[in-house]
Formats: C-alpha cells, sequence, structure tokens
C-alpha cells in the first residue's frame, strides 16, 4: 500500500510503498476514507535527533475515518464495512485513568511503549490503518468522513478544553480564541454551540479572521502588539473570562495572560513552545493556567454528536495521498484555511 512517512530527520515526508498491514489478535484494519493533517505533524518534523522520541520511518496521520476491512481473532462489536473513526490518544485500557475513559492521560501508556496513531504507530495516511483494540472506534452514523477526520483532533482537543470552562461562560462572559486555524475555527463554534458568551478571536492572518466570523466569532482583533489593548476596550476593561490559546507560542501566551480577568480560565492548547509565569501579582487574582491534552474517549463521542446535531462543522480543503506532502508545505506555510483533508484511496 502506499503511506506517507516521515523517514529521516529534517526532510520532508514522502509518498512510500510499504506492505500492507494485517490485523494480529483484538486489531481492527481499516480502509482510509480520510486523515486529517495536523500541525502537531509539523512539529514532530521540526524536532531535532538528539531526544527524537519515535522510530522512523513514521507514517503520518493521527485524525483517521475508514471503513471496517478485517477484524483480527478475538474482536467484537464491530463488522466489516462499519465506517468508524478513530480515538487517537490510545491508553493500557486498565489503569484509573482509563477506566474513566480518560486515555488521553493514562498512566502507563509511556512505561509500556503505547503510542497514538501517527505520533509512534502507524498512522492514517496511508491505504490502510491497523487500530489496536474497537474501543478506539466510534460510528460515523452518517457523517461525511472528510468533514468527519478532523473532529478526532481539531474537533475534540478544543472541546476538552472548553468544557471545564463552561461554569465561567455565564450570560455577559468573554472567551477569546488565539489561533483560528484547524483547532480554533471549531473551538469558536463550540463555544457558540454551548455557551452565551461573547466570542472574540484573534489571529495573524485577515483570511483567518473572516473564517472566524463566518463561523460565529462575535468581534474579530489582528494578533499583533495592540491586541490585548483592543480586547479590554471591547470588554470594557474587564477583560475575558476563558482565554483559549491554540498557537502557543511566547507572544499568544502573553497575551493571553494580558486579556485575562480575575478569576480567568487561561488554556495553553498550542504547542508553540511559549510559557506564561504563574505566581502572585503576575496575573489577575485568582487566574489559573492549564495546558490540556486531547480529550477522553466520551468526549469524543460528545464530538461527533455535536457534529450530527449540525452545531459544529469543519471548513476543509482536500488532497490526495500524493498531494499530501504539498499540503503540508501549505500548512507550514500558513495556507490552509481550516484543516486540510487527506483522502488516501481516491
Amino acid at each position: 500500500m502506499k503511506a506517507l512517512q516521515y523517514r529521516e530527520i529534517g526532510a520532508a515526508p514522502e509518498v512510500v510503498t510499504v506492505p500492507d498491514p494485517e490485523p494480529g489478535p483484538g486489531q481492527v484494519l481499516l480502509k482510509v476514507t480520510a486523515a486529517g493533517a495536523c500541525h502537531s505533524d509539523i512539529a514532530v518534523m521540526s524536532w531535532p535527533a538528539e531526544g527524537f522520541p519515535y522510530a522512523l520511518p513514521l507514517t503520518l496521520g493521527h485524525e483517521g475515518v475508514g471503513t471496517v476491512a478485517a477484524l483480527g481473532a478475538g474482536v467484537t462489536g464491530v463488522a466489516e464495512g462499519d465506517a468508524v473513526a478513530v480515538y487517537g490518544p490510545w491508553g493500557c485500557g486498565t489503569c484509573l485513568n482509563c477506566a474513566a475513559g480518560k486515555e488521553n492521560y493514562c498512566l502507563r501508556a509511556t512505561e509500556l511503549g503505547i503510542h497514538p496513531p501517527g505520533l509512534g504507530a502507524p498512522g492514517s495516511m496511508a491505504e490502510y490503518v491497523l487500530v489496536d483494540d474497537p474501543r478506539h472506534l466510534a460510528p460515523l452514523n452518517g457523517l461525511d468522513p472528510v468533514a468527519a477526520a478532523p473532529l478526532t483532533d481539531a474537533g475534540l482537543t478544543p472541546y476538552h478544553a472548553i468544557k471545564p470552562s463552561l461554569p465561567k461562560l455565564v450570560p455577559g462572559a468573554t472567551a477569546v480564541v488565539i489561533g483560528v486555524g484547524g483547532l480554533g475555527h471549531i473551538a469558536v463554534q463550540i463555544l457558540r454551540a454551548l455557551t452565551t458568551a461573547r466570542v472574540i478571536a484573534l489571529d495573524v492572518n485577515e483570511d483567518k479572521l473572516t473564517l472566524a466570523r463566518t463561523v460565529g466569532a462575535h468581534d474579530t482583533v489582528l494578533s499583533d502588539e495592540r491586541a490585548a489593548t483592543k480586547v479590554r476596550d471591547l470588554t470594557d476593561g474587564r477583560g475575558a473570562q476563558a482565554v483559549f490559546d491554540f498557537v502557543g507560542a511566547q507572544p499568544t501566551v502573553e497575551t493571553a495572560g494580558a486579556v485575562a480577568s480575575v478569576e480567568a480560565d487561561i488554556t495553553i492548547v498550542g504547542i508553540g513552545g511559549g510559557s506564561l509565569a504563574v505566581g502572585f501579582g503576575l496575573l489577575p487574582f485568582e487566574a489559573s493556567v492549564t495546558a490540556p491534552y486531547w480529550g477522553s474517549r466520551s468526549e469524543f463521542h460528545e464530538v461527533l454528536e455535536l457534529a450530527r446535531a449540525g452545531a459544529i462543522s469543519v471548513h476543509t480543503e482536500t488532497y490526495t495521498l500524493d498531494e499530501a506532502p504539498l499540503a503540508y508545505e501549505r500548512l507550514h506555510d500558513g495556507q490552509i484555511n481550516g484543516r486540510a483533508v487527506i483522502v488516501p484511496n481516491n
């Protein structure tokens, strides 16, 4: 089969031919219908050789949907031909966190060498992908595969980030979304669907600010050195009760801290390497700062239900598997508006 692999530190990903996978006991083989391209992949391909955590070559793609092509011994709950989405942050399945469905926070994944598809294990940017256990599959139930693939991360991650802040996003409150890319434009929609809060979106790109307004942002602000002042002006000096930074670079985390209100939640989702100092007098009183990761299995199903209800949708650009290297070039250069989705079997 063909697959998009990162094969050498510092090199661009390339489409290669690899052996067709076969499911072992307990595994499910999917014929991939769509796979999302994520900035996390760019980050992985930017890491130096020293301390690189994964074995190469690595088949990319941690956002995947497909149809069940074959079942390993002992698999129940799915059948050949089922259209399914893949929950990515695989865990051991038995620790306390996994028992609660929080496999994104599995206590033993590192110890046991368990990796998500595309982030250590072979991913979905291939004609076929192996899923380690049927519990990591959810039925599409009518969702379009191209629209559904990004929901497995670009939908799930902001949903998980936003849920803890819902009690603060009461009528009259403000939420700020920094970075209106693949995750951010879905975050705007989740906030509009689940709260009555005013949503202010920040980005450095005018096209992405246009997308933010299209998907429901009440106000948009160019993310520059004056952004915090503009947000303060829009909120009559009060600031935002919840701030979600989907970039995570040093300038954006500093903006996140500068626009936060007293008792605000500041949630740093992006992996841009920035850090925010926390201490008495450094942030507004009782502001909290968190850095969440992906989402739980139950939240995975909830995000798919939001999409089925029409509350959220993903702005997508589609590429064939042979065009996948181009998609990553465009993603790296900030030229993707929404989410790039690879369709391997077209």
